[in-house]
């Protein structure tokens, strides 16, 4: 039996960084909620067997227009979330495993919210590069620009070489089992990305090249970049 391709969205956080009246996954782009696009693009590949999104149980703000317009019969809203990305995670991912039919060795891409850009292509070279790998992984860019670190004073302590770091993205894909191991052993405030669990149980993800159009929408001037990138994949498919 060959193994299923499911996806979770932990969309239960409060988008404190950004500043917005509402968090930021349901600011609008082109008049619709930023999620939409983002569960759109997941949906984008036929490989996904269902979508599902992990909200706060208080979530007064999620509403039908979040919902796409093709493909909802493939998206499960369950208001699980916890405190931390790591905790929402892994409540996502026991619902997954409480369902029928659903295996420890079926794949899970966790994708975040504010990442309304992804593209078929990078789900496509993900989900190919690591089908047969015994551990899993995640997009990723090497780094570009030149690394400082700083001190205590923010002046400059060092500069990093930079030839072997790279700048971690989603969808992060890993096995269910494996990844629900790996978030149910280690602390959540350490666990920043689902790479890092499973990386503290002493494996290697792969790295797959993304892309810098596949961004997240962390602060007001990523809103209407990612409006604009959206706009350009549409105009040119």
């Amino acid at each position: 039996m060959s193994s299923q391709h499911f996806a979770v969205i932990p969309a239960a956080g409060s988008g404190s960084r950004f500043g917005a009246p509402l968090p930021k996954q349901y600011l609008k782009i082109n008049g619709r909620p930023l999620i939409r696009y983002t569960v759109e693009a997941l949906l984008a590949d036929a490989r996904v067997t269902r979508v599902v999104v992990v909200l706060s149980p208080e979530d007064r703000d999620w509403c039908a227009d979040c919902m796409p317009a093709e493909g909802a019969d493939r998206v499960t809203v369950v208001r699980v979330g916890g405190a931390t990305r790591a905790e929402s995670v892994l409540n996502g991912i026991n619902w997954l495993q409480s369902q029928p039919n659903v295996r420890s060795e079926d794949w899970v891409l966790v994708h975040d919210a504010a990442r309304p850009c992804l593209a078929p292509s990078q789900i496509d070279a993900l989900i190919s590069s690591l089908t047969h790998d015994p551990v899993g992984g995640l997009l990723a860019i090497p780094v570009a620009d030149t690394v400082k670190r700083a001190d205590t004073a923010d002046r400059v302590a060092a500069t990093v070489d930079r030839r072997q770091l790279w700048q971690a993205q989603t969808p992060q894909m890993f096995r269910l089992g494996l990844l629900q191991k790996a978030l149910g052993a280690v602390d959540p405030a350490i666990a920043t990305d689902e790479s890092a669990a499973v990386e503290a149980l002493g494996h290697a993800p792969q790295l797959i090249p993304g892309s810098l159009a596949n961004l997240k929408v962390t602060f007001p001037a990523d809103l209407p970049l990612a409006e604009a990138i959206i706009n350009s994949n549409r105009n040119n498919p």
